[in-house]
């Protein structure tokens, strides 16, 4: 199947619009291009001499090339790997759901103690697989700088849990996974208070916020170009009024654009996904001290888990280890010189057309450099980022259609009318096989009366696969 191009494909809205980097490289276009003007205009209109050779414009745009095609695959690495740590945890998630939920016994009796009713044991089964789908919940916000679990995607899935870490309900004991109100982080002076985080881990219904909280969008978002007379309108403001500085941060406050929130501004924490991954490997570790597993499952749930908490620090890493500064800095310095002697390089014999070959050249360079700067942290909200929103519902859709199986014994469904076992040579259903053939284990291979037991078993096995080779090496012709 031919994958379909993402730029003919949908409409054309100014959410896509904004997600392209022209509205993040349009100041520097608009610098180098009136650079370039002054130069074909003082070159047209006197006597003085501008251009330069172009050695330099053929040995820099050779390395440049280089350097910003190294940026660019590096930060397009990073992204791969966001997704590729993402689909680790969907595949985690799934195996260690399904390993709880089919090879965790229904029925239990603990030393010493009476036995568990079925329905407490599912009760406790389900609860954990929704703690798994709470886990990748919990790092979707923390990816997206969203701390806390007061989320109406998060909170329902980790109400019950224990939030102190003794018998008394002091705010002082209060376990860190609650230590963050409504997504935002107390101060130490609002954790000792009763009315701040005591009475919200208290509250049965507490405030919860949106499971998706994108930022605000205004028309300079939209439109940049707009953000210049609103900068030059702020700064006559300052000037002619000569505000207080109570009012003049007020109206500053009112006047400042909103500035797109950029990769790296804060480092987050990985307080709930550990809280949740503690209580998830408690969990297996009370399965295999009362022997409630096989040693080769409790191995794969332990290594689902490892699976589960190395995808989490991988995507940590990626979220909160940038490129270094001296080398974004100095690339992003030679890029501008690169683009300032430019114009000097190609005013000989490009004439007026210096301009828009130097605002094409500016497009291209700088281009690629805020793509880098775009994906090189693809966790938040724009159309440039990873959709983390579908990978946890896609976890959670999953997760429940495990939860959908009954565990019924096979031989429940296996002998019925629409099992036809040994197809396509032999077409009896099991419930025929079975009623035919009284002795256990009998099996007579059709119209091959002396063909009985293994032999005949095996003579139609050999029969299925020539059958089957006769009918898709024929449709592959």
């Amino acid at each position: 199947m031919v994958a379909t191009n993402p730029l003919f494909q949908g409409t054309w809205t100014l959410r896509r619009l904004n997600s392209m980097i022209l509205s993040d490289i349009w100041p520097e276009m608009i610098f180098f291009s009136a650079v370039a003007t002054a130069v074909a205009i003082v070159t047209d209109k006197t006597d003085a001499d501008l251009a330069i050779g172009n050695q330099l414009l053929t040995v820099g745009g050779v390395i440049l090339g280089l350097v910003i095609s190294f940026r660019t695959s590096s930060a397009y690495e990073r992204y791969q790997d966001g997704s590729k740590m993402w689909t680790n945890i969907g595949t985690a998630s799934r195996n260690l759901a399904q390993q709880i939920w089919i090879h965790v016994p229904d029925e239990r009796q603990l030393p010493d103690s009476d036995p568990t009713p079925v329905l407490n044991v599912i009760i406790e089964k389900k609860t954990m697989i929704n703690m798994i789908h709470a886990f990748a919940v919990s790092v979707k916000h923390l990816l997206r700088d969203e701390p806390g679990v007061f989320y109406e995607d998060l909170y329902p899935s980790v109400a019950f849990l224990p939030k102190y870490a003794t018998g008394t309900r002091r705010a002082a004991d209060i376990l860190p996974v609650w230590h963050v109100q409504a997504g935002r982080r107390l101060t130490p002076a609002a954790l000792k208070r009763r009315d701040t985080l005591l009475g919200l881990v208290e509250s049965p219904v507490p405030p919860l916020k949106p499971a998706t909280l994108p930022p605000h969008k205004t028309i300079y978002d939209y439109l940049p170009i707009l953000r210049l007379p609103r900068w030059t309108m702020k700064k006559a403001v300052e000037k002619a009024h000569l505000l207080s500085k109570e009012d003049d941060d007020e109206d500053i406050r009112q006047l400042r654009p909103k500035k797109k929130r950029i990769a790296y501004s804060d480092v987050v924490e990985s307080t709930v996904p550990l809280e949740i991954y503690l209580y998830l490997s408690n969990y297996t570790a009370f399965l295999m001290k009362n022997n409630l597993l096989q040693p080769a499952v409790a191995t794969a749930m332990t290594n689902a888990l490892l699976a589960l908490h190395d995808s989490l620090a991988q995507l940590e890493r990626i979220c909160n280890n940038p490129l270094p500064f001296a080398y974004y800095a100095h690339l992003r310095m030679t890029v501008w010189l690169y683009l300032l002697f430019f114009p000097f390089q190609i005013i000989e014999l490009f004439e007026y057309y210096t301009i828009p070959a130097t605002c094409l050249v500016t497009f291209l360079l700088c281009g690629f450099m805020e793509l880098g700067q775009e994906i090189e942290n693809p966790f938040n909200y724009d159309l440039n980022d990873l959709d983390l929103d579908r990978y946890c519902n896609a976890i959670k859709r999953e997760l429940l259609e495990i939860t959908t199986q009954p565990n019924a014994e096979p031989s429940s469904f296996l002998y019925t009318s629409q099992n036809q076992p040994f197809a396509p040579h032999d077409r009896r259903t099991a419930d025929v096989l079975r009623a035919d053939k009284p002795e256990a284990g009998e099996y007579i291979s059709p119209g091959n009366a002396s063909l009985r037991d293994i032999d005949g078993l095996r003579h139609t096995m050999v029969r299925n696969w020539v059958e089957v080779q006769r009918l898709t090496r024929k449709s592959a012709k």
